[in-house]
């Protein structure tokens, strides 16, 4: 009984360690599996029994826009680098506002001083007339050689000198006519100016119908009357002019064709026969019957005055 009770007493005293045991190295190995199992949720295909290596055996560093994964990139960042930039590119904007501004300062001081020298070096004026082209009697091309043969400028109204108490007494007796049309009355009043020879009254009233009367029917009478008022009084450059604008604007109007014969009595008052037969040579190929008729007599003692080839 002794020896069976030592017996069972030895066999019974390891018994609780031994489930113990068991029971802890359950445990174990579920915290291992489960373990394996999260590994393989986090890190699928990991070797090295937890983590996959970064770079295998073999195989170069990946990179991440050319820089190596994992490798701590140095202090100047990508947004350091660019403040670098800005501060540059604000310095040069302000080198090149600094320059512009001085060279808009410098060209506006070189207008001031060419305007300056422009003023005080004014070329000369040119002649008034410009050399002729060949007469041309192709109709079309003769005109356009009688209008290059004097230049169409209006001329500048001639200022009237204070007249002395006689001549301002003598022009208030030629009276002006009151018919209802105005233009016609302006135009009229001209005339009697002109037809007493007081010239220069004449233009002034002559050149304020033309102007304040452009679309008048006594308009070429006007322009005419003007141009004859300069020529009357030895002033056949200007009378030149306002005979070639009449023509110019209406060779039908009914003074036309008297503007340009007495265009051409102008050039020969300034010496230039050429242009004086030009002019001639126009008249007679545009207006045949006025040069035969109207004119008939005019036209002869003018054309008398030149030698045209």
């Amino acid at each position: 009984m002794r020896a069976m009770l030592a017996v069972a007493a030895i066999a019974a005293v390891p018994v609780p360690a031994f489930a113990q045991d068991s029971g802890d190295e359950a445990r174990l190995r579920k915290l291992e599996a489960e373990v394996r199992a999260l590994q393989r949720k986090v890190f699928p295909g990991a070797d090295g029994r937890y983590f996959e290596p970064q770079i295998a055996p073999g195989t170069q560093a990946p990179s991440n826009n050319g820089q190596v994964m994992g490798v701590i990139p140095p202090a100047t960042t990508a947004v350091t680098d660019i403040l670098v930039r800005l501060d540059a590119l604000e310095a040069q904007l302000q080198t090149l506002t600094a320059r512009s501004e001085e060279q808009a300062n410098m060209l506006a001081q070189m207008e001031t001083r060419l305007a300056a020298l422009e003023t005080a070096a004014a070329p000369a004026p040119e002649p008034a007339y410009a050399a002729p082209p060949a007469i041309d009697r192709s109709g079309a091309g003769s005109t356009s050689a009688v209008m290059a043969a004097t230049p169409a400028q209006a001329p500048a109204s001639t200022p009237v000198a204070a007249p002395s108490a006689e001549r301002l007494a003598a022009v208030q007796a030629i009276t002006k006519p009151q018919t209802g049309d105005a233009g016609d009355d302006e135009y009229s009043y001209g005339f009697r100016l002109w037809n007493a020879g007081f010239y220069p009254e004449a233009r002034q009233q002559l050149t304020d119908f033309v102007e304040k009367y452009p679309s008048h029917s006594r308009i070429s009478f006007g322009r005419n009357l003007l141009g004859r008022a300069f020529l009357d009084d030895n002033m056949p450059n200007e009378a030149a002019r306002w005979f070639l604008r009449n023509y110019q604007a209406d060779n039908n109007g009914a003074r036309a064709a008297d503007s340009l014969l007495y265009l051409a009595r102008s050039m020969i008052a300034l010496n230039d026969m050429r242009k004086a037969c030009i002019a001639l040579s126009e008249f007679g190929d545009t207006y045949p019957l006025v040069a035969s008729g109207r004119l008939a007599d005019e036209y002869k003692a003018t054309f008398d005055k030149v030698t045209c080839n």
